[in-house]
């Protein structure tokens, strides 16, 4: 596939807003529909502070477009409110994409939620479904960016994130979803 092929596919990118731990009860949760390199639609909602709700309100969201993937910025959002993407591919049957800007330390992240959360194996479960992280360098001179895939070879993924980003090494969806939920913090 060209690169303009891979951008003609609508793409969801959802990130998170701020939040001060202890004292913001809710984060924004922002979901931008991109076709292209154009912004289609955006919506946004709250998600609980270390809670559990993000995936189903993330499906709700997404109930309202038509797309053809989904790139999330990581699993946690708003501390520990973790997106299900295998919960989110069964549901659509289209593929999810985890971005990070720095390597997920799991062993790091399983030590956090066994010492802060009396629920932390609901949580856990989410890490455990993911498949390998893979090194991907975006743009030249740029620092990588790791990625896993539900429901989408490596390769494939890969060849969608260069395709959309522009900017920066972070895809046009998933930074301008950080952009608006950063920015309404």
């Amino acid at each position: 596939m060209s690169r303009s092929a891979f951008r003609n596919t609508p793409v969801v990118g959802v990130e998170d807003g701020s939040f001060q731990k202890g004292i913001t009860p809710k984060a924004l949760l922002a979901a931008v529909l991109f076709k292209g390199l154009k912004i289609e639609s955006a919506q946004i909602t709250k998600i609980i502070v270390d809670g559990l709700d993000a995936t189903q309100k993330l499906v709700k969201t997404l109930r309202a477009w038509t797309f053809g993937a989904v790139i999330l910025g990581g699993v946690s959002f708003a501390g520990f409110n973790v997106i299900d993407p295998t919960i989110v591919y069964e549901e659509f049957g289209k593929p999810v994409i985890i971005i990070s800007r720095t390597k997920p330390d799991n062993k790091a992240v399983k030590r956090a939620l066994q010492c802060h959360f009396e629920d932390w194996q609901i949580r856990w479960v989410v890490f455990e479904k993911l498949g390998l992280i893979h090194k991907v360098l975006v743009l030249v001179d740029k620092p990588p960016v790791y990625v896993e895939t539900v429901g989408a070879p490596i390769k494939w993924a890969v060849q969608l994130i260069r395709a959309l980003s522009v900017y920066s090494r972070s895809p046009e969806p998933i930074r301008t979803a950080r952009l608006i939920a950063r920015g309404l913090s």
